[in-house]
C-alpha cells in the first residue's frame, strides 16, 4: 500500500470524525440533544440499503423509494436526509474498498477532489429549491436511476479495459464529469452507476471503479451532508437511523457476504424506483395548498 492510500484513509477516518463532531454540535445548538434513533423501519432501511451498497447496487434510489413509499417525510426533506444518513455508513465502506482494491492514486484522489467540489455548490442549490422543483429534479433522477438499473441488468454496460488509472485527456474528461456527478447527488441522483460507466467506457478496470465511485461519495456526502444539516433541510431521526444501521449492513456485506446473485434484486429495484419515480412526477403536478388569509 502506497504512501498515498495510507494517507487518504487517515483522511478518511479525519473526515468520519469531523462529520460526527459537526452533526452534533449543529443539533445541541437547536436543543436535540437526545434525538432518538428513528422508527425501526428506518433502521431496516438503513441495513438493508447500505448492505447492497456494499455489493455495488447504490442506496440513494432503493432509500428514496422506501421514503416515498412510506410517505415517511416531506419530499423536500428526501435529499438532505439521503445526504446526512448515508455519510457514515459510505465513509466506513470507501475505507474498506480503497484499502483492498488496486487504483492509480491519481486517478484516485483527483476524481474525489472532484466529486467534493460539486456537492459543495450542488447542496448550497437544493437546500433552498421549494418543494416542486425538489419533486420535479428527484423525479428524474429515480427515472434516470431506473433506466441505468435496466441497463445493468441487459448488459448494456460498457465492459471496460484493464486499466488501473487515466491521464492526458481522458482524466480531464473523467474529472469534470465526476464534478457534476457530485453536485447531482446532492438531488438524489446516485453516483455509482453513471460513475462506473464513466470509467468503463474510458478503458479503466470496473473493479478499479468501487474505490473511486465509494471514495467520491463519502468525501463529497459529508460536505453536502453538513450543508443540509445547516440549513435544517432534512428529517433528523431518519439520518440517524440510516446511519446505525447502515454501518452493521455494510460490514457484513463486505467481510462476511462479499458476493451474492444481484441480478433478480437489480429487477425487483427497478420496479420499485419506476413506480417511485412516478409517484413523486405525479406530486410534483399537484397544486400545491394555499394559505388561507386571516380576516
Amino acid at each position: 500500500m502506497s504512501f498515498g492510500i495510507r494517507a487518504l484513509l487517515a483522511f478518511i477516518v479525519l473526515v468520519l470524525v469531523w462529520f460526527l463532531w459537526q452533526w452534533v454540535r449543529i443539533e445541541r445548538r437547536r436543543g436535540n440533544s437526545r434525538a432518538s434513533w428513528g422508527a425501526p423501519w428506518d433502521l431496516t432501511i438503513g441495513f438493508v440499503t447500505n448492505f447492497f451498497d456494499a455489493l455495488g447496487i447504490g442506496n440513494f434510489a432503493p432509500t428514496t423509494a422506501a421514503f416515498k413509499l412510506l410517505k415517511r417525510m416531506p419530499d423536500e426533506e428526501i435529499p438532505g436526509t439521503l445526504n446526512a444518513g448515508h455519510t457514515l455508513p459510505v465513509l466506513v465502506e470507501a475505507f474498506i474498498f480503497i484499502a483492498a482494491v488496486a487504483v492509480d492514486f491519481t486517478t484516485l484522489l483527483s476524481m474525489l477532489v472532484a466529486s467534493v467540489v460539486g456537492a459543495w455548490f450542488g447542496a448550497g442549490v437544493v437546500a433552498r429549491l421549494p418543494r416542486r422543483a425538489v419533486q420535479v429534479g428527484m423525479g428524474v433522477a429515480l427515472s434516470v436511476a431506473a433506466l441505468l438499473f435496466m441497463a445493468a441488468n441487459l448488459h448494456w454496460m460498457p465492459s471496460g479495459g484493464e486499466s488501473l488509472g487515466l491521464s492526458g485527456g481522458a482524466l480531464i474528461l473523467a474529472i469534470g464529469v465526476n464534478c457534476v456527478l457530485g453536485a447531482l447527488m446532492t438531488l438524489g441522483i446516485g453516483l455509482y452507476a453513471p460513475c462506473l460507466i464513466l470509467i468503463s467506457l474510458l478503458g479503466m478496470n470496473p473493479l478499479a471503479g468501487f474505490p473511486i465511485m465509494m471514495g467520491s461519495c463519502a468525501l463529497l456526502m459529508p460536505v453536502a451532508g453538513i450543508r443540509f444539516i445547516k440549513a435544517c433541510r432534512y428529517n433528523l431521526r431518519a439520518s440517524i437511523a440510516l446511519s446505525v444501521g447502515g454501518i452493521p449492513g455494510v460490514l457484513i456485506a463486505a467481510y462476511i457476504v462479499k458476493k451474492l446473485p444481484l441480478l433478480w434484486l437489480r429487477w425487483l429495484v427497478v420496479v420499485v424506483v419506476a413506480y417511485a419515480a412516478l409517484t413523486m412526477l405525479s406530486s410534483a403536478r399537484r397544486p400545491e395548498p394555499q394559505p388561507v388569509a386571516l380576516s
